[in-house]
């Protein structure tokens, strides 16, 4: 069976670093579009990063861009969320998510629409 796995997350200062990891198993990411997304308190979930299965980049809406950084390990078979300078209202649960063919719509903000999802995790930025 498809299945995303997200490990990593915590707590961490504002303007500090944090990586999050999702393992895919029954499938192999090539040929897949794979996302995150985030959820904060009071807040919609919103899509924060796509790794596209049409052109192979990476897409990220202006809220995270230039702080978020996408990236994949094909022969692990693990995507993985590089966040940095991290601010409160980057707070939230965050979720992996993954679309076989699908496509990274609305600067990253697409995965939402994503079908297989993991469990999701806890990001807490404060002082």
């Amino acid at each position: 069976q498809v299945q995303l796995v997200e490990s990593g997350g915590g707590s961490v200062q504002p303007g500090g670093s944090l990586t999050l990891s999702c393992a895919a198993s029954g499938f192999t990411l090539n040929g897949w579009s794979i996302g995150w997304t985030r959820q904060g308190p009071g807040k919609a979930r919103e899509g924060v990063a796509c790794l596209s299965a049409i052109d192979g980049g990476t897409y990220h809406p202006d809220s995270v861009a230039g702080r978020f950084t996408m990236s994949r390990d094909i022969a692990l078979n693990v995507v993985y969320l590089q966040m940095k300078n991290l601010k409160p209202e980057d707070t939230g649960v965050y979720h992996c998510a993954g679309e076989r063919g699908g496509a990274c719509l609305g600067a990253g903000r697409g995965v939402r629409q994503f079908h297989s999802w993991g469990q999701g995790i806890q990001v807490t930025v404060s002082s």
